[in-house]
């Protein structure tokens, strides 16, 4: 049985839908691996009308969008990172500035972090950026 079938029907018994839970589990993976690189966690799940932010960290002087992507292999966590989904998280790190004005000065940079069952994270630094 695949590792995301196993979630499923464990979690299926709490009433939470099994997604969420899957990508709970990435997005801590995910944000244990990056503050072990030293990068400095801010918040998660920043929710905006536009979009949502899985992560947000500060590496130095960089501010750091990461969208996290949780599937039974690499190749399909990657692919679900569609044009659509970064201009979500564009258009959601927008209105981050427009809250946090300290930060407007920043570099900033957007970050894909691919999670797979019985794989470290693969970090994508500058997976993408806001001109496309």
């Amino acid at each position: 049985m695949k590792f995301l079938a196993r979630i499923k029907a464990w979690w299926s018994t709490t009433g939470e839908p099994a997604h969420l839970r899957y990508g709970q589990l990435g997005e801590r993976a995910a944000k244990k691996h990056l503050q072990r690189r030293g990068l400095k966690f801010l918040t998660a799940n920043f929710r905006s009308p536009r979009g949502e932010i899985d992560l947000v960290f500060r590496e130095r002087d960089c501010l750091v969008f990461v969208e996290v992507k949780a599937r039974d292999r690499a190749d399909e966590a990657a692919e679900a990172v569609t044009e659509r989904t970064k201009r979500r998280i564009v258009a959601a790190a927008e209105l981050w500035l427009a809250h946090h004005p300290d930060d407007i000065e920043r570099d900033i940079r957007f970050d894909v972090m691919l999670v797979a069952p019985g794989r470290m994270p693969q970090h994508i630094a500058n997976a993408f950026d806001a001109s496309r």
